[in-house]
């Protein structure tokens, strides 16, 4: 209101300079003075532009993520033994089938997984197994003592310690031996060199029939064993005719 009063007053100024008599018209300067009173009074009134906000945008919080986890789990690509500690002088607690499959529950450094069997928990060695899974919260555990004493003495063939029968290409095997060992934990039938079965401790024979053509020969081994180590007999060659 009072910008409005201002500016009618300094018109009403203008117009009265403008018809104040004189001899020689309107003296050029009062007007020039006049203009620039009445422009700057104008620019006065002029209100002022609004002043502009910015408004923050909104962030969208990013939820966390969250790892994932899988059981480590080890498979054997064929049978394999499983003992009671890294290595073969510790007793076996049970044979794992090809392709089976069990739960990771230790490691042992450089490489030896720690197992849950259908027989408790054994060792595994690390070049016969796959592992897969989540492994960073694997235990490192400490390996058993080794066990004490030594290995097995080996079994001896008697004389006539193994006979055999061969027709229509196949033959009739029997083995004998000698018991010599008061510590092992059981023997092993090997056939050229390959296990073929386990029996217990103080057995002293074994038989079985296998495919063999005229002129083929098969080699047989007693193996002794217990926690600590093997011991071989002589080996049984066998030709059929």
């Amino acid at each position: 209101m009072k910008k409005i009063l201002m500016l009618s007053l300094v018109c009403g100024f203008f117009v009265s300079a403008c018809n104040m008599p004189s001899s020689s018209g309107t003296d050029p300067q009062v007007a020039t003075a006049a203009a620039m009173t009445v422009q700057a009074a104008i620019e006065a009134a002029t209100p002022l532009a609004s002043p502009t906000f910015s408004v923050p945008t909104a962030t969208t919080a990013t939820a966390p993520i969250t790892p994932t986890f899988s059981q480590p789990m080890a498979s054997v690509g064929d049978v394999t033994n499983c003992r009671k500690g890294p290595g073969t002088s510790y007793e076996r607690v049970t044979q794992l089938a090809s392709g089976e499959s069990v739960q990771i529950v230790g490691f042992f450094p450089p490489n030896y997984w720690v197992v849950s069997s259908k027989d408790g928990e054994c060792w595994l060695s690390g070049e016969f197994a796959t592992p897969v899974g989540s492994f960073a919260a694997v235990p490192t555990v400490t390996a058993p003592p080794t066990p004490q004493g030594g290995a097995p003495d080996p079994a001896t063939f008697p004389k006539n310690g193994w006979t055999f029968y061969c027709y229509s290409g196949q033959a009739d095997i029997t083995l004998s031996w000698n018991d010599n060992a008061n510590n092992e934990t059981g023997y092993r039938i090997l056939r050229n060199g390959e296990a073929v079965t386990e029996l217990a401790a103080n057995s002293t024979y074994f038989a079985e029939t296998i495919p063999l053509l005229s002129g083929q020969n098969v080699g047989y081994q007693i193996q002794a064993y217990n926690e600590v180590g093997e011991a071989n007999s002589s080996t049984a060659s066998i030709t059929c005719p």
